[in-house]
């Protein structure tokens, strides 16, 4: 089992609630979902002001196939909190366990981190923190009101966990710190979230994504879900349309990688073609933005697909 190095350079597994649970088959991977291995100048550049700043990414804690592409353009993903989760989801290579105190210095050094190395556009995620009375929000507060000092022109993508069980005024201040983009994950179709999710709801986090655009119609939502766990097309479209229901904007696609034999198997790899598909229907719905491939991930050309989302906004805007 893998371990994660704590602040304190003590090591501790990373999924000690997986190690009981029965080993599962990995499957080779298509060609199509591989990728080179990082090491560019750009990489280690980027690399080197994460680590100077003392700063945790998702793109290392999730495993992302996509960090050597990401790291080489000076894009990371930070993911603030703390680098352990107080949730088990079945999916996800984030560490578990017990978290540390949060780090009153950490939305500074975020905010220089951006402004360093020039960003454009930046993602900030966090992981689960069922321990604290508002769920993180204040820290989330904090990041977006340090990096808007330290570099006003950043546009800001937040992706939060979902506040399940804190009090409503948590979420409401996060809102009212008017990130560029709200993005929260429903990750898989309601079926699947006892054993893939089971410490969400389906309904909650739908909720919490209606709940943005109740309060601010004009702040971008964005969700995403997996594919390959075992879903059916039909019960992907329902999210489509639940998603649309509660006035999302963006969707993104992508595939279920297993990070270990302890998590969940991969039901199967899906083909580009459909990822295409589903992309397609997911714009006929009337999403302004739909980003679907084997590789697609919430953070994935964030910038660019800001981008695009704005201008379809706008575009829309002038022909209503």
């Amino acid at each position: 089992m893998a371990v994660v190095i704590d602040r304190l350079g003590e090591p501790r597994p990373r999924h000690p609630e997986k190690q009981n649970r029965p080993d599962t088959p990995l499957l080779r991977k298509p060609e199509w979902l591989r990728v080179r291995a990082p090491g560019s100048p750009g990489y280690a550049a980027t690399r080197a002001i994460v680590k100077e700043h003392r700063l945790v990414t998702v793109c290392e804690e999730a495993a992302c196939p996509n960090i050597g592409e990401c790291w080489d353009k000076s894009h990371a993903t930070f993911m603030i909190l703390g680098q352990v989760c107080t949730r088990a989801c079945a999916f996800c290579n984030v560490a578990t366990g017990r978290p540390e105190p949060v780090d009153a210095d950490e939305p500074a050094r975020v905010a220089d981190a951006v402004a360093k190395m020039g960003l454009k556009h930046v993602v900030v995620t966090s992981v689960d923190r069922d321990d604290l009375a508002d769920g993180g929000a204040g820290q989330f507060v904090a990041v977006i009101r340090e990096i808007r000092a330290a570099a006003p022109e950043t546009t800001i993508e937040i992706l939060t966990p979902d506040f399940a069980r804190k009090p409503v005024s948590a979420v409401e201040r996060v809102i009212e710190a008017r990130p560029d983009v709200f993005n929260h994950n429903l990750e898989t179709v309601p079926r699947l979230y006892l054993s893939i999710r089971p410490g969400a709801r389906y309904y909650h986090s739908l909720r919490l994504l209606e709940r943005v655009k109740e309060r601010d119609p004009s702040q971008f939502t964005k969700s995403g879900v997996m594919v390959g766990l075992g879903e059916s097309k039909e019960e992907v479209m329902q999210v489509m349309d639940d998603m649309r229901s509660a006035g999302v904007d963006f969707i993104t696609i992508g595939q279920y990688l297993q990070p270990s034999r302890k998590h969940a198997p991969i039901d199967r790899f899906v083909h580009p073609d459909e990822f295409a598909a589903l992309a397609e229907i997911a714009r006929a719905k009337g999403f302004l933005m739909a980003a679907a491939s084997p590789l697609t991930r919430s953070s994935h050309h964030a910038g660019e697909d800001f981008e695009r989302l704005r201008a379809a906004r706008i575009a829309k805007s002038a022909v209503a």
